[in-house]
């Protein structure tokens, strides 16, 4: 009942304009999301159509208590909002809430950053990366000082079971952004099986955006006749499932063999490596963007800059149990560090 006295609800815009892809922005996103719900906020994703169902199919968050809106239902400013969260595609919004919180998941750069209605919003909001890649070309691009807030893993999800000879990649196939190098897997699986019998590659992930049939199609060409085999659009459960039986991780991520690749162009993070090492797989992963930041080479996984060293890290690691099981503890202890409450903590002190 209305007056004096009464509780106002706390009201929070969420703006991300990549729903559809279902990544690793979006998993950050929908984190923020629940963390709000779980603090009593009235939270608006604005977004067309309500996608909770798929969210929580994809990341296993529930943001159901959440309102989408259609553009038509948008506020016609921000004047409701007592936080509005802003996944930046290289804008800034115009915002009039009380706590504005620009997020980047790119390290975004040559897009007039310093621009000078950019320059005014930036003395007034906050900035949120998800990783030092991503901070170090965003402070540059905008002249900003972006906090680090690592994407949320909820590592007590990910248990080891029994391990089998397994290698996965879990990644989206379609490379809009990303060099994600499925075919490079390929290849090097394809090298090195007739001296690893009985071992396996499975390759998942999401073709939703940027997915042709033809891309599937190569792949499964280049692989047919190996022990491999492919996951398309992977629930949660799957994901779980994959990362407690792989013993091994693999990623191709960014390479060129040049090896001269744009931040844009490498992984900006790396959420399912985290995972993985969380149920115990070994990460044998490439040494560019955000990967540096989450593997400590020869400790908890393997950095490697060339196919031969992707080839050689992997042969030891199955050739040698004992460093196999060293490094695979290590890594359930290194992801640690990424759970969802070192996320949680940091953004309650923004709201």
């Amino acid at each position: 009942m209305p007056g004096c006295g009464s509780y106002r609800m706390k009201r929070a815009g969420i703006h991300n304009p990549y729903w559809d892809s279902l990544g690793g922005g979006e998993r950050y996103t929908a984190a923020f999301v629940k963390l709000l719900l779980d603090q009593s906020w009235q939270v608006d994703i604005l977004w067309p159509k309500d996608i909770s169902a798929s969210i929580k199919d994809r990341f296993g968050i529930d943001v159901s208590a959440a309102k989408f809106m259609s553009r038509s239902n948008y506020p016609l400013s921000t004047i409701p909002y007592s936080l509005l969260f802003w996944v930046s595609d290289g804008s800034l919004p115009t915002s009039l809430a009380k706590i504005t919180i620009v997020h980047f998941q790119f390290p975004l750069a040559g897009i007039g950053g310093k621009s000078l209605p950019n320059l005014i919003k930036s003395r007034l909001y906050k900035f949120v990366a998800n990783s030092q890649l991503t901070k170090e070309t965003v402070d540059h691009e905008f002249g900003v000082s972006c906090q680090v807030i690592y994407p949320p893993i909820d590592t007590s999800l990910f248990k080891t079971a029994k391990k089998q000879n397994l290698i996965i990649y879990i990644g989206r196939f379609s490379h809009l952004t990303q060099l994600k190098n499925h075919s490079v897997l390929i290849d090097t699986f394809y090298r090195l099986h007739s001296k690893i019998p009985g071992w396996k590659l499975i390759l998942a992930g999401g073709t939703s955006v940027g997915t042709t049939v033809s891309t599937i199609s190569n792949l499964k060409d280049q692989a047919r006749g190996l022990p491999i085999e492919f996951v398309l659009d992977p629930d949660f459960k799957t994901i779980r499932d994959l990362c407690s039986r792989a013993k091994i991780f693999w990623s191709a991520s960014g390479f060129t063999p040049t090896g001269s690749t744009p931040a844009l162009k490498t992984e900006h993070f790396g959420i399912t490596v985290v995972e993985a090492m969380a149920a115990g797989a070994v990460p044998v992963i490439t040494n560019l963007g955000g990967h540096k930041e989450i593997v400590e080479p020869g400790h908890s996984g393997f950095l490697w800059d060339n196919l031969a060293e992707l080839q050689s890290f992997t042969v030891r690691l199955i050739s040698d149990s004992d460093l196999a099981n060293r490094l695979s503890q290590a890594a359930i202890v290194r992801s640690k560090i990424f759970d969802i409450s070192q996320f949680n903590q940091k953004f309650a002190k923004f709201i």
